[in-house]
């Protein structure tokens, strides 16, 4: 068992904390709302520090899950970050979705404090954080990933390296494209099946089992049909893992038309006042048209 620190207790970092306190590793927690991870210490017996640096003191591995590349780097450098209370030879974990130009900067940061730093972002939303099936994809050097695995493993039903520093995070927008093109077509599909005035369940339920078939048409399209879009990744910060995406599609020469299509969509949506709806939302757009 290891001691751990945890920052940032969001809809995915709260029950990942959990899940690593469950299986005996004593965690502690920060969060810039304080209250949230004095609850989050309330219901499963860990600790909770003020400042990041506290909360890393004497911590084998430190996890994060926070919001963008700013808030990143405000709680792993500076006098109060993770960073600062870090010992040589620990391992810094970056789940949050972040650019890679953050991530080799922060690597390059904790490397010169003698600390490994792997960045691990995560797909499976909320849901998949609560059941502990996210996927990993990672990046970073081979022996610290080796050392996180155990820690990742037990969250995850897959954790992957992929390569050196950044190359989690260039998967995680690879992750981000498909989804977005997935997403728009199983819109269209359902709003193509209403205004053909088809039972959209029943088109469903064919289409879903040939090669149509993806996990956002078996666990969304019922959602979207009933009008409800509060599960899972907002709108919001979609368009901001998007962003990522572009910038960087602009920076290596790839080519990603529809991606940039849909970041317009979801725009749409945005101007809806929908930017906490969850990403099949972009159904609701077609549907206001």
């Amino acid at each position: 068992m290891a001691k751990l620190a945890f920052l940032g207790m969001g809809v995915m970092g709260a029950p990942m904390a959990g899940h690593l306190q469950k299986a005996g590793h004593a965690v502690t927690v920060f969060n810039r709302t304080s209250r949230k991870a004095e609850d989050w210490a309330s219901s499963h017996g860990g600790d909770m520090a003020i400042t990041p640096a506290k909360a890393a003191e004497g911590a084998d591995f430190v996890m994060a899950c926070v919001g963008n590349d700013d808030d990143l780097r405000s709680v792993c450098l500076g006098e109060e970050g993770a960073f600062a209370g870090m010992q040589p030879g620990s391992v810094f974990v970056d789940h949050t979705t972040v650019s890679a130009a953050v991530t080799r900067e922060l690597y390059a940061a904790a490397n010169a404090r003698q600390i490994s730093f792997v960045d691990a972002p995560i797909s499976g939303g909320q849901a998949g954080a609560e059941n502990g099936v996210l996927s990993i994809m990672c990046g970073g050097d081979q022996g610290a990933y080796d050392r996180a695995l155990p820690i990742m493993e037990v969250y995850s039903k897959i954790c992957r390296r992929i390569g050196e520093s950044g190359a989690g995070q260039m998967t995680k927008m690879c992750n981000q494209i498909a989804i977005a093109g997935l997403v728009q077509g199983l819109s269209e599909a359902l709003h193509f099946a209403d205004k053909a005035g088809l039972d959209g369940r029943a088109v469903v339920e064919v289409i879903s089992q040939g090669a149509a078939g993806s996990w956002q048409m078996s666990n969304r399209y019922e959602t979207m049909l009933d009008d409800h879009f509060e599960h899972g990744f907002a709108t919001d910060w979609m368009r901001k893992d998007l962003a990522i995406c572009l910038s960087t599609a602009d920076e290596t020469g790839a080519s990603l038309p529809v991606t940039a299509l849909v970041d317009q969509f979801y725009k749409d949506v945005q101007k809806m006042g929908g930017g906490r709806w969850d990403t099949s939302s972009l159904f609701k757009r077609l549907q206001a048209l």
